[in-house]
C-alpha cells in the first residue's frame, strides 16, 4: 500500500504541475478546450486571474513533491495528507462552482491517495 499511495501522491502531483502549465502558460490556448462551456471571449479577460490559480496549484504540487522527500515516514505522511486535503477540498468547491468533472480530475485521485496514505 505504500508504494501505491506514494505513486498516488506523484500522480495528484503532476496533475497539478499541468494544472499549473495551463493555467499560467497555455490559459487562451488549452483553457476554451477544458472549458469548453465558457465563452471564447472569457480567456483573454481572465488571463491574469487564471496565472495566479496557477501558481497556487503549482505549491499544491510543490508540497507534495516535498511529501515523497521527506526522509521521516511519519512527517512524510502528515505533510502528503494536508496537502492531498487541501486538493480534495479545492476539487469540491471546483465541482460546486465551476465544472463536476473538476470532482473526478482532482478530488477523486487525492482521496484515493489519502485512502493508500492512511492504510499505508
Amino acid at each position: 500500500m505504500e508504494i501505491v499511495g506514494k505513486i498516488l501522491i506523484g500522480l495528484v502531483a503532476f496533475i497539478h504541475l499541468y494544472i499549473m502549465w495551463f493555467e499560467m502558460f497555455s490559459w487562451e490556448v488549452r483553457g476554451p478546450k477544458i472549458f469548453r462551456s465558457f465563452s471564447k471571449d472569457l480567456f483573454g479577460k481572465t488571463k491574469a486571474m487564471a496565472a495566479n490559480q496557477g501558481l497556487y496549484n503549482g505549491f499544491l504540487a510543490a508540497g507534495l513533491i516535498w511529501s515523497l522527500l521527506i526522509s521521516d515516514e511519519n512527517w512524510a505522511d502528515h505533510v502528503a495528507l494536508f496537502f492531498l486535503g487541501c486538493v480534495a477540498i479545492a476539487g469540491i468547491y471546483g465541482a460546486s462552482t465551476v465544472e463536476k468533472k473538476i470532482l473526478f480530475v482532482q478530488t477523486v485521485p487525492a482521496g484515493l491517495a489519502i485512502l493508500m496514505v492512511l492504510l499505508g
